[in-house]
């Protein structure tokens, strides 16, 4: 694996992916939702923090 693949694998395993009450998902950096209960949905800042993937990747993907 070259240097840049390496930067990226270890960016990404620091991801996690929650899927909000809303029904949206959304990829976040773990240190960002330290508090965040499973089930609750995300709060407005925590949703701040993340990345809507339905944004990024399109309703109908």
């Amino acid at each position: 694996m070259r240097l840049r693949g390496k930067k990226v694998s270890k960016a990404y395993q620091k991801l996690v992916f929650v899927n909000d009450k809303d029904g949206k998902e959304y990829a976040c950096y773990a240190g960002d939702l330290t508090n965040h209960k499973k089930g609750r949905g995300l709060t407005k800042n925590e949703r701040e923090k993340c990345m809507d993937l339905s944004f990024v990747l399109g309703e109908t993907w």
